[in-house]
């Protein structure tokens, strides 16, 4: 299980005092249905409130989507989970993506000649996501976000996405008055009028998902190089961060030995884990020992010297389970098309699962990990309450 711990901000707050929470909601495709279960659990332990308790919400890939329904709704949070619920609770994959026969074996077929060069087209992607594109059309609606910051119910969403020329992670925003955008090494805050293309840049898994051009250049999912994931939360003035992660929290581990060689599912689950995962412990990691270091300087010594750092109360929440194995009970839920398409990948198999579950928007899976994630939270309910101390 992961644990609560403190962080800290190398970042100055941007002109205020006030004290604001800030939610941050990873990458991970399907897995995503975790943060819902997380986000219900916050719901029940503060006791059902009308008010959003997050003033800033940051969102990546999926998380990004889940991150613009609660800026939309900001202004009613029982409805604003009532909303992720009904959607993650009733998902299926026809919903994200096309999972007909035809879209299914003409995706196969053009990634098969282009490998061949038997065709010199490149292939977009792997799936064609345009029923999420119609699903976000028909079901958000981001005028209301501006609204929300207007009344004081918000006060900035961001979403990540990562430019495929230029190589930044570039974190779009919309918040109240005084926010600036920022600019550190290969990673930038832009101010934005939220929109669709965002979310879908943010949410194209590589390869699996076509990437969208937004401005100047193509963006895929904001997850690839993504070095800080907590860092716009941070910028946005958030002084307390509750993280909501997707892949269980690392631990030491002997190294089983295997003689079979990887599948390719095997390898791109790990390749998948890497983008999505990684980032988001090594960034923890660096962020608490800041804030270590930070302890061992006295307040006076800070304020006397300029110091350019603050500490930030951060919760993280993280399955207690390996998604994976959960996964692999439920494979047999996909679509018979993408189970064809999936089975000589290895996929299908318990080895090949981490793959599968990024792709496996089916309720069964979906409310399994809403479970998960709502168990997960409840039993840290000392911590979630403690984490809005004085807030």
């Amino acid at each position: 299980m992961a644990s609560a711990d403190s962080a800290a901000n190398v970042a100055p707050f941007p002109g205020h005092a006030r004290p604001r929470a800030g939610l941050v909601l990873t990458g991970g495709g399907a897995r995503a249905a975790y943060q819902v279960g997380v986000i219900k659990a916050v719901r029940d332990v503060l006791g059902g409130p009308a008010k959003n308790p997050f003033p800033i919400v940051c969102g990546t890939s999926a998380g990004a989507i889940n991150a613009a329904m609660l800026a939309a709704q900001a202004d009613d949070f029982n409805a604003a989970v009532a909303t992720l619920l009904e959607q993650w609770e009733n998902m299926r994959c026809s919903k994200i993506y096309r999972t007909d026969s035809w879209s299914i074996v003409k995706s196969g077929a053009r990634w098969l000649s282009s490998m061949m060069l038997v065709s010199h087209r490149n292939p977009v992607s792997l799936l064609d996501n345009t029923p999420l594109r119609k699903m976000l059309e028909n079901g958000l609606s981001f005028e209301r976000i501006q609204q929300n910051i207007d009344s004081g119910a918000l006060y900035a969403v961001c979403v990540t996405a990562s430019g495929y020329t230029s190589g930044q992670s570039v974190s779009f925003f919309q918040g109240g008055s005084g926010l600036e955008g920022w600019e550190r090494n290969q990673r930038i805050g832009a101010a934005v009028s939220m929109k669709l293309e965002y979310l879908l840049a943010s949410s194209a898994l590589p390869f699996i998902f076509p990437a969208v051009k937004v401005h100047r250049e193509y963006f895929g999912d904001g997850s690839m190089r993504q070095i800080a994931p907590v860092s716009p939360a941070l910028h946005l003035g958030a002084d307390r961060v509750l993280v909501v992660g997707t892949g269980r929290q690392s631990r030491a581990q002997t190294r089983a030995r295997s003689n079979i060689y990887p599948s390719l599912a095997q390898i791109a689950g790990h390749a998948l884990n890497s983008i999505f995962l990684d980032s988001l412990m090594v960034d923890i990691e660096r962020l608490q020992r800041i804030n270590r270091t930070l302890e061992a300087v006295p307040p006076e010594a800070r304020t006397s010297g300029n110091v350019p750092l603050r500490p930030v109360k951060v919760l993280f929440i993280a399955p207690s389970q390996p998604i994976e194995r959960v996964a692999a009970r439920f494979l047999h839920e996909l679509p018979r098309s993408v189970r064809f398409l999936l089975r000589p990948t290895g996929a299908l198999s318990r080895s090949g699962s981490n793959l599968a579950s990024y792709l496996l928007f089916e309720a069964p899976f979906c409310r399994a990990l809403i479970d998960l994630g709502y168990q997960d939270t409840l039993e840290r309910e000392a911590d979630v309450r403690t984490f809005f101390e004085g807030a």
